[in-house]
């Protein structure tokens, strides 16, 4: 448990409809930290994004950001600076590279400072500052990302949560793709939870890990031990 927590998620339990997604789910994120969330398909990790995103309401336990109950719309939930990058990219195609992050400072206090955002995110990724007037339907794969990760570091978040930002990129992409994730930790203070199927390159850049199984939480530590560990070497190293 890190000594000041950002984000606190207590026995989380969720469900869409009829069945049911989270069971027992519990973490914490301290300020500044980078965590990720491991765990086979099914188990849970995205479904745990929704709910601290507001998008999937939990039938029992809490979210706490900055140490006040969560529990409002998500709208809102942007506004206090928790913003997640979902599977996929989710861009608006026919609107070009400069439309898509402009509308992710849509917020009071980003659009106060979207110049300065902007420059930050081109500096991240200076190949989107040759591409500002292009369609994002026509960029690359790893151009999308690129745009759909500078889009939400334009709401300028306390938390950063990515929902599997390597998904479908080439080997030097996926480097590319962790370097800036550590950057913007490092050199930008933001808090980020991961959710990564590229488990080695997740624990690497991560200060510490939970596991989580069928919707629960099963087991956590240190990055650095975790990687070491047998049980998650067998299961998602293939050691």
């Amino acid at each position: 448990m890190p000594s000041t927590p950002l984000l606190e998620i207590e026995n989380i339990a969720a469900a869409y409809g009829q069945v049911r997604a989270l069971w027992d789910v519990s973490f914490a994120v301290g300020e500044g930290e980078i965590i990720t969330l491991l765990g086979a398909n099914g188990a849970g990790k995205t479904s745990t994004m929704r709910v601290i995103s507001g998008l999937l309401r939990p039938l029992g336990g809490e979210v706490r950001f900055g140490g006040e109950p969560l529990r409002v719309r998500p709208s809102r939930i942007v506004d206090a600076g928790i913003v997640q990058i979902p599977e996929g990219r989710a861009l608006w195609p026919r609107m070009t590279v400069r439309e898509n992050l402009q509308l992710g400072a849509y917020t009071k206090r980003a659009r106060a400072h979207q110049a300065e955002s902007l420059a930050w995110v081109l500096s991240l990724f200076p190949r989107l500052a040759e591409r500002l007037t292009q369609l994002a339907g026509t960029l690359s794969g790893g151009e999308q990302q690129m745009v759909a990760i500078g889009r939400g570091l334009m709401s300028r978040p306390r938390l950063l949560m990515l929902d599997e930002p390597s998904l479908g990129l080439a080997p030097k992409l996926v480097r590319e793709v962790f370097r800036v994730i550590r950057q913007i930790n490092t050199d930008g203070g933001v808090t980020v939870l991961l959710v990564e199927q590229n488990v080695r390159q997740a624990l690497e850049i991560a200060h510490r890990g939970y596991v989580l199984e069928t919707g629960r939480t099963i087991q956590s530590g240190p990055a650095a031990d975790l990687l070491q560990d047998p049980e998650i070497k067998r299961a998602f190293l293939g050691m």
